[in-house]
């Protein structure tokens, strides 16, 4: 199934205003990086069992592992969970990084190393939101495509 269908689903299968916010989100990060790549990860590993909640990601990234070996991965990932939602910011080298520039002025959010996790978008200020997004998509060296 081509991705962009698939993020249409999963959105979809959502509950109603969670997913009226996971749609908002989807278009701010397209509106930063309107030509990025887009995934979709359903949550399951090889052997079919749910390992995490579904992620949309956006962007390239490749994660490079202590064995030497490499995997392509998203920049940005977005995924709802029982109690909000999950930003995640990939391949960001210093981990205190987000926690240090972007707490206090978010909102309501709790943000680790790569992670921001809040309960609804009324909780976050959307301008920081965007500023985090912008940084996600250029701390990598990636062009995003916005004019």
């Amino acid at each position: 199934m081509d991705v962009k269908k698939q993020i249409k689903e999963y959105i979809a299968s959502l509950p109603v205003a969670k997913a009226a916010e996971m749609q908002e989100l989807h278009l701010l990060i397209l509106g930063e990086s309107p030509a990025c790549k887009l995934w979709y990860e359903d949550g399951k590993n090889g052997e079919g069992k749910i390992v995490s909640n579904p992620n949309i990601g956006y962007g390239s990234h490749t994660i490079k592992y202590a064995n030497g070996t490499t995997r392509d991965f998203f920049q940005i990932g977005i995924s709802a969970n029982t109690t909000g939602i999950s930003i995640y910011i990939i391949g960001i080298t210093d981990k205190a990084y987000l926690a240090q520039t972007f707490s206090k002025t978010l909102g309501k959010a709790s943000v680790t190393g790569y992670c921001i996790k809040f309960k609804t978008l009324r909780d976050i200020n959307l301008d920081v939101l965007e500023e985090v997004i912008q940084y996600g998509f250029t701390a990598q060296n990636v062009t995003t495509g916005k004019q």
